[in-house]
This record gives C-alpha cells, sequence and structure tokens, in this order.
C-alpha cells in the first residue's frame, strides 16, 4: 500500500509540474512577451533532450539482454522482455499522436506481432518509436501545450500526456530490470543526466 501511495504522489506531482510549465509556456505566450518564443524553445529543448536520454537508455537495456532473454517471462501470465519493450513502443506512437497531433506512423500491434520479437527487430521497432515521439515533440507548437485533450478516455492537456508518456515508458523500461537480472545480465546503471 505505501508503494501505491508513494506512486500516486509521483504521478501526481510529475503531471502538476508537466501542467504548470505548460501554462507558464501559454501565460508568457498570451502575453506577448518575446521571452514566450525563448521558454517554448527551452522547454521543447528539454522534453527532446529527456526523450533522446530516455531512448538511449532503453536501448542499454535492449542491448544487455540476450537473444534468448526476448521471449523470456518470470512467470507464464506476464508479458515477455520483447512483450514490455513493444508495449512501450505501441505507447510512445499512441502518446506522441495525442499530444501532439502528429499522426502515427505504425500501422500494427508491435507486441502482438511475432516478427518483431527477435532483438533486431524489437530494438529497431523500439528506438523508432522513441524517434517519433522526438520528432512529434520537434514538431509541436507549445502554444497548444495546455490544450486540452481527451486522452485513453482521460482528460488531460497535451503536456500532461507527454508526462504521462514518459511516465509509462519509464515504468515499463523499470519492469524490464528484473528481467535482465534473472538471465544473468547486468541492467544499464541509471541515467538522471
Amino acid at each position: 500500500m505505501k508503494h501505491r501511495i508513494a506512486a500516486l504522489r509521483y504521478m501526481a506531482s510529475t503531471l502538476a509540474i508537466s501542467i504548470a510549465l505548460g501554462l507558464v509556456c501559454i501565460a508568457q505566450a498570451a502575453s506577448g512577451n518575446s521571452t514566450a518564443t525563448l521558454s517554448a524553445q527551452d522547454h521543447t529543448a528539454m522534453m527532446v533532450a529527456d526523450w533522446t536520454r530516455a531512448r538511449d537508455y532503453t536501448k542499454e537495456y535492449l542491448d544487455a539482454m540476450p537473444e534468448d532473454g526476448y521471449a523470456f517471462k518470470p512467470t507464464p501470465d506476464i508479458r515477455s522482455f520483447a512483450e514490455q519493450m513493444l508495449h512501450l513502443a505501441n505507447a510512445n506512437y499512441a502518446f506522441a499522436a495525442a499530444a501532439t497531433g502528429a499522426a502515427s506512423t505504425n500501422k500494427v500491434n508491435l507486441e502482438k506481432t511475432e516478427a518483431m520479437k527477435t532483438k533486431a527487430a524489437c530494438t529497431k521497432a523500439v528506438l523508432d518509436s522513441y524517434d517519433f515521439m522526438i520528432s512529434s515533440i520537434k514538431g509541436m507548437d507549445m502554444k497548444k501545450a495546455g490544450e486540452a485533450i481527451k486522452l485513453f478516455g482521460q482528460d488531460t492537456t497535451r503536456s500532461g500526456a507527454l508526462a504521462k508518456a514518459f511516465e509509462h515508458q519509464t515504468h515499463h523500461r523499470g519492469q524490464t530490470t528484473i528481467y535482465l537480472r534473472l538471465k544473468g545480465a547486468k541492467p544499464p546503471a541509471e541515467k538522471l543526466f
């Protein structure tokens, strides 16, 4: 129960920070202040840097798992390593499209596509999803960051959806740490910066 409360507090604080940053950008843009453009550019640059770091960190996880570990499930009722990573990729496309308005380039359910479950195919699919997220953020009009949208039937903002996307990929990558350890592989060191 303590873990759930801590997780809920973390999610709430992450969402609050994202919404606050979005509102600051909107307020500055509305005021006509020339620093609003810089703030929007800075916000975009920060998100691109975070997503680039997340992509590189996830690649280290993908590289660390041996080929035979991609089908590995710690228990029969949970996703395999490849399925975890492909689920993360599916979500990156969905979150990016919802948050930025970019048309998703993914046309299949990666997690359910057997051909994607090899090390090479899974790695490419996952990295492509991060590249889509990054390019979508670069193309996003940050003046719309505080705009209300529906995300999986829930009310949020465009910046809130991006915060949820980042949280989601972090969650699923983190779950695979135990997969690596159970396969005798060493998980990558944390990359906060």
